[in-house]
């Protein structure tokens, strides 16, 4: 297969999963039955665009078209739609690129990154393109152009601070086979208990039980770095999302602004603990082990530096007169 064909597929394939990341964030519909507090097709389309490279745009709009044509007013407001869900993460990742991003997440310039220019400046684009369209096609209100951006913004914000890192973590993810049983059963209660709080968090109309939740995610940051911390973090904002859409737990009685306002801040909280945390454990796990090899490396110049047992039978000795030289015969 040529690289043509190659390219091909692979546009192909960020279609359908756009599409069907597309058709997941629509079940938790709050604004005109297509915005919702977290948009995953977002965060799909900054990890294709970061892995792949941006030759890969064509299957970000090629989706984006797909789901919006259902949804759109009219054709004109679905290709523009579709331009601005396709412009917003093409320019965040081109930011992204710009700011000397690495997808492995190590780093806590990273992360920033991800968060002020992916998902805080990057998803400005699409959430003003699509409520200004929604406001001009008569879809929507003037009054309801602010409370549409807000959501629609910070839908596509918390996909990239939540998918994104799952997919750039997913896509490196090898069985550990040389994980212990105790190990194992670390991760079996990571789990276990990240949800179950979670679920107890979300379910009761106290509001001081969600900060529950962050010990979890700590946990989860200084165990097992981003792979336990972007899989947790996710659990915990989609059982949020749930329990919202829902009217359940501390989100109960509110309208929509108040909602996602607690909501959002929850999620946002939630995504930034655990990658935050994440970033500087494995940060600072590398420069120690880089101090280590600084150190071994030293050490073994200095073995060579000192001299040998062998070669004091060779000094002269410490006390006495030079040896005289020998007079000729």
């Amino acid at each position: 297969m040529g690289r043509l064909g190659s390219t091909t597929l692979r546009i192909l394939a960020v279609a359908a999963v756009y599409y069907g990341a597309a058709q997941i964030g629509l079940l938790q519909q709050l604004v005109r039955d297509q915005v919702t507090p977290l948009w995953p097709p977002t965060g799909v389309a900054l990890a294709a665009l970061l892995v792949m490279g941006l030759r890969v745009w064509p299957g970000i709009a090629l989706g984006a078209f797909l789901v919006n044509i259902s949804l759109g007013p009219s054709l004109l407001s679905v290709l523009v739609i579709t331009a601005g869900n396709t412009l917003a993460p093409v320019c965040a990742a081109l930011m992204l690129r710009r700011a000397g991003f690495r997808n492995d997440l190590d780093r806590l310039r990273d992360v920033l990154a991800l968060v002020f220019l992916g998902a805080l400046a990057g998803m400005s684009i699409s959430s003003t393109i699509g409520s200004g369209v929604l406001v001009l096609s008569g879809a929507l209100d003037a009054g309801d152009f602010w409370p549409t951006w807000s959501v629609w913004w910070t839908g596509d914000a918390m996909g990239i601070l939540v998918v994104t890192p799952f997919l750039l973590v997913l896509r490196k993810a090898r069985w550990p086979v040389r994980a212990g049983v105790g190990r194992w059963f670390e991760a079996v209660a990571l789990a276990l208990g990240t949800v179950s709080v979670t679920l107890l968090a979300t379910r009761t109309r106290d509001s001081n039980l969600l900060f529950l939740v962050s010990p979890f995610l700590i946990w989860a940051a200084f165990r097992f770095r981003l792979a336990g911390a972007a899989p947790c973090a996710l659990a915990v904002v989609t059982l949020a999302i749930l329990a919202a859409d829902g009217d359940r737990g501390p989100f109960v009685g509110e309208d929509v602004v108040a909602s996602m306002v607690t909501l959002q801040a929850f999620n946002g909280t939630t995504a930034l603990t655990a990658l935050l945390i994440a970033a500087v454990i494995t940060e600072r796990d590398r420069t120690h082990e880089e101090i280590k090899q600084l150190c071994a490396r030293l050490a073994e110049v200095v073995s060579r530096m000192e001299p040998r047992p062998d070669s004091y039978r060779h000094l002269p000795p410490e006390d006495g007169p030079p040896p005289q030289d020998r007079p000729p015969s």
